[in-house]
């Protein structure tokens, strides 16, 4: 805000005296001398009367000059030797109970009033003396007087702050666990006028500050629900717990694979999250032309680390006994394959089972490897540890990328699974604990574990 006061100014005698006689001469009107020299015209008249009355010395500003007042004169000597009595009595009175305590006993407030009473001089000067408030003697003597002691004028016990009284306290979390709906408001959750307004119908009156005090000392705090992700297959516990069993038990003849597809998706500009430089917009068309869709069936074999994959038209039982042929083939040194897979309707056709149970009848010598089925709990595809390794892949080779072409994705992508199996395989490691490096989730069973990454599938 601007400060529109003016300043006084302050005009010597001298100046004052040019004006006057410049107004004298009549060489310019009045008004547009005071007009020039920035004053009133008032102002210049009063100077001219004061100036014909008394000259120079006329416009000088009066001063008045008070004679000083004399000190008063120093106390007289039995004043002086009362004065010093009184203190010396009060100190020794004080130290014979505790060296200088911050409040006084009932009994210490005694001797005080008797010392004052039974002093020479007066009480004001004797309270003055000992550093005793007039407003706190008058206050004990009341006391005496009421009740025969001074007892009562001991400090009382500190309240409770509002904040911290635990009826208020179980109050407000009562109302505040309720719903809203409960006290007439049409909301779901707590606005703070709502719930003060509900508190004061339980019987207690508190500002807004005091609530929001106590909620936060509680340690609430506002956060996001977060969907969780479950399973409603009724044998969800019993499924998992075999495949823990199997886990824990692999045998080197043995191979787990971990089995899912991914896609359908798209060969076509993809957003994502990069740098960018200053006064750039890294932006994707919303409608593009696709350069072809792919699908990718791929298998992770947990002890190794291993990812075999290729490419699928559908996703269907003929695509499952291909990938079956394969891993036989390529696992032929082991005993023994697991396939674990989620429910999906081509995992499980009649046509794929009587294809296992065909092969592993046959004699050991032409099947190859038998193969066992560890399926997953229906809607459970969290726990699938191949979600963490197309994750992974998605973040690296899919975002942010403008493939020319079907192939030069496919291109990509075969050499992502080469690099990552020669890593594995100069870098033995089961899949779990620490990944490659590109998957962003632990791939390893866990109740809790989540192996898809939401924000790259």
């Amino acid at each position: 805000m601007l400060n529109t006061v003016k300043a006084r100014r302050l005009h010597s005698s001298q100046f004052k005296a040019q004006i006057v006689l410049a107004g004298l001469e009549k060489t310019c009107t009045i008004t547009e001398l005071c007009e020039k020299n920035e004053i009133s015209e008032s102002l210049y008249y009063c100077w001219r009367s004061r100036f014909i009355r008394s000259g120079t010395l006329g416009l000088e500003k009066a001063r008045s000059i008070r004679p000083k007042r004399s000190k008063p004169t120093t106390k007289n000597e039995p004043q002086r030797e009362e004065t010093a009595r009184l203190k010396s009595r009060f100190v020794a009175l004080r130290q014979s109970t505790s060296p200088f305590p911050t409040r006084m006993n009932a009994s210490e407030k005694a001797d005080v009033i008797d010392l004052v009473e039974h002093s020479k001089l007066s009480k004001r000067c004797a309270l003055q003396c000992i550093g005793v408030p007039r407003s706190t003697y008058y206050r004990w003597l009341n006391v005496l007087a009421k009740h025969g002691s001074c007892e009562t004028t001991n400090a009382r016990p500190k309240r409770l702050r509002v904040t911290q009284r635990e009826d208020l306290k179980a109050a407000v979390f009562q109302v505040m666990h309720a719903p809203p709906s409960d006290f007439g408001f049409n909301r779901t959750s707590w606005k703070l006028i709502d719930l003060q307004d509900a508190i004061a119908q339980s019987g207690f009156k508190v500002g807004r500050h005091s609530i929001r005090q106590i909620v936060k000392e509680a340690g609430y705090r506002w956060l996001k629900a977060k969907k969780v992700l479950t399973s409603n297959d009724p044998e969800y516990r019993t499924k998992l717990a075999n495949i823990q069993e199997i886990l824990g038990s692999l045998s080197r003849k043995d191979g787990f694979f971990s089995i899912d597809e991914y896609g359908p998706f798209a060969v076509k500009q993809r957003q994502g999250k990069k740098l960018v430089p200053p006064g750039t917009a890294f932006t994707v068309p919303q409608f593009q032309k696709s350069k072809g869709a792919l699908i990718m069936t791929a298998a992770l074999e947990l002890s190794t680390n291993q990812v075999t994959h290729f490419y699928s038209e559908k996703k269907n039982t003929e695509e499952m006994i291909k990938l079956l042929d394969l891993l036989k083939t390529q696992y032929a040194h082991l005993d023994r394959i697991f396939l674990s897979w989620d429910a999906a309707s081509w995992h499980v056709s009649k046509k794929l089972l009587e294809k296992i149970e065909c092969e592993n009848s046959e004699p050991s010598a032409k099947r190859g490897p038998e193969v066992e089925l560890a399926p997953l709990p229906a809607g459970a595809q969290f726990l699938n540890v191949i979600e963490a390794i197309f994750s992974g892949m998605s973040r690296a080779i899919i975002h942010n990328s403008n493939y020319a072409s079907k192939d030069d994705a496919k291109a990509a992508i075969d050499r992502y699974f080469l690099e990552r199996n020669e890593y594995f395989q100069m870098h033995p490691q089961r899949a779990g604990n620490k990944i490659w490096g590109k998957e962003r989730t632990t791939t390893e069973f866990s109740l809790s574990g989540n192996c898809k990454d939401p924000r790259y599938r």
